[in-house]
């Protein structure tokens, strides 16, 4: 039976809805270039946002997206053991479609100001009834559409203070007010609405080919601290009009957000809420198959939730920049990526690029502590610089290039993207890792989170 809180999702769109304005102009100048002022959106998606109460500034706290027909659905959560009542609930509705063989998820309701995190037993209650109010939605959405579906489940993300209860009267009345549509505004409202200190909002759509017909990708995520792999990272959400089955997209997702999600790191701590899902509704007609085309699916995958995690350490607290760390000549993925990860940690190595400072021995430590094994007179490392130009060579055959070109490097640390590359010499495997500096700022910023 419905609580008497669900019972007024009535119908799509009625009651107060709170406008917000998604002018890029809002956001810090520096960060206006990562914010799209249009899009190609999936066929059959539609989104809003909204701010219901969560938030006591008045700012967006509320987002929806929805789908037009049931939807394949992957996800990966964090590893965190105190994982969040959205973490244990999204679970539940995953797991129960997988073994039923069903599609079930229509929506996703996203809340930011709370992350009903360390919240006990009645934090996977008020959860739940997030989950009913979208489920809720979804039967008022299709009523209004005149369609006939098989009632659908949303899943639920929460994300801000831990160890507060959700206000969940106020997000369950602020479901039953929402306005959807598949606007590029709609899309914007939404990636808005997901935001807690981040600075500006992160949203993506692409068209891409799949063995010679078009399906699109849109993404929303955020996140600008307590972001480190082995999870799924933050809250993150792509859709696609692909049509895929629910093997081949939870192997998809697999390799994706290794190269991705799971590719990012700015302070070194894990959230209690992270969650990447991926959301295939089918509306293109493009059935991605095997061989070629699944490949060119996954590809294409990858490649965009790298770009949009990145979004992510673009706007990482405090950051000044974005650094890109590249091992290549690895003898397994495995190993690339754990040189990558402990370069990209390296509290010492973060402050050093902050400071613009040369230091390259505090990244040649990094590799050698990182537990792979290694043949150290095979071992070349450089800085390259985002612009592009020639980059700046620091070891090869594991002896340093002295003296080190300090006009050239001082160029090269003042720009605000650089990649790192580390060759081990030792096998034809690579991983990349992306990261930020560590800068005075992220200290302000986390010192005064709930003031």
């Amino acid at each position: 039976m419905l609580s008497s809180n669900l019972r007024q999702l009535q119908r799509v769109g009625r009651g107060a809805f709170n406008m917000f304005s998604t002018d890029a102009k809002q956001f810090p100048e520096a960060k206006r270039r990562f914010i799209p002022t249009q899009g190609t959106y999936p066929q059959g998606f539609f989104a809003g946002g909204s701010h219901c109460g969560v938030k006591k500034n008045g700012q967006a706290d509320l987002a929806i997206l929805v789908s037009d027909r049931p939807t394949t659905t992957s996800a990966v959560f964090t590893t965190n053991q105190f994982c969040a009542a959205p973490v244990q609930y999204d679970r539940s509705v995953i797991n129960g479609a997988r073994e039923a063989h069903e599609q079930r998820v229509r929506a996703i309701v996203v809340n930011s100001g709370c992350a009903n995190a360390v919240t006990g037993q009645q934090g996977l209650v008020d959860a739940r009834e997030m989950g009913d109010a979208g489920a809720a939605f979804v039967r008022a959405f299709d009523k209004e559409r005149n369609a006939q579906h098989k009632e659908g489940e949303a899943l639920v993300m929460s994300t801000g203070v831990i160890g507060q209860r959700l206000p969940i009267s106020k997000i369950v009345d602020g479901v039953s007010s929402m306005k959807v549509d598949a606007t590029h505004d709609a899309w914007m409202r939404a990636a808005v609405a997901h935001m807690t200190t981040d600075t500006f909002p992160k949203l993506m759509s692409r068209e891409v080919d799949i063995a010679g017909q078009r399906v699109r990708l849109a993404g929303i995520t955020k996140g600008a601290g307590m972001i480190h792999p082995n999870m799924a990272t933050l809250l993150g959400t792509v859709c696609t009009d692909a049509c895929v089955s629910q093997a081949q997209l939870d192997k998809a997702l697999a390799h994706a957000v290794a190269r991705s999600f799971n590719a990012i790191s700015i302070d070194g701590d894990m959230s209690t809420n992270d969650t990447i899902a991926v959301v295939a509704n089918g509306a293109s007609g493009v059935r991605v198959g095997e061989g070629a085309a699944y490949e060119q699916f996954t590809s294409a995958l990858t490649e965009f939730m790298a770009d949009l995690a990145s979004l992510v350490v673009r706007d990482g607290e405090g950051a000044t920049k974005f650094l890109t760390i590249e091992v290549t000549g690895a003898r397994t993925f495995g190993d690339a990526k754990q040189v990558a990860s402990t370069i990209a940690t390296s509290s010492l190595v973060k402050t050093a690029f902050y400071g613009q400072d040369a230091n390259w021995g505090r990244i040649l430590c990094a590799v050698g502590y990182a537990g792979v094994a290694l043949d150290t007179t095979k071992v070349n490392m450089a800085i390259y610089p985002g612009d592009e130009s020639e980059p700046l060579v620091l070891v090869k055959g594991g002896e340093p290039l002295l003296p080190v070109d300090e006009a050239r490097a001082s160029e090269i640390l003042k720009q605000e993207d650089m990649r790192v590359r580390v060759e081990l010499g030792l096998g034809s495997e690579e991983a990349r890792m992306y990261t930020c500096d560590l800068s005075h700022d992220y200290v302000s910023i986390n010192a005064d989170y709930r003031s």
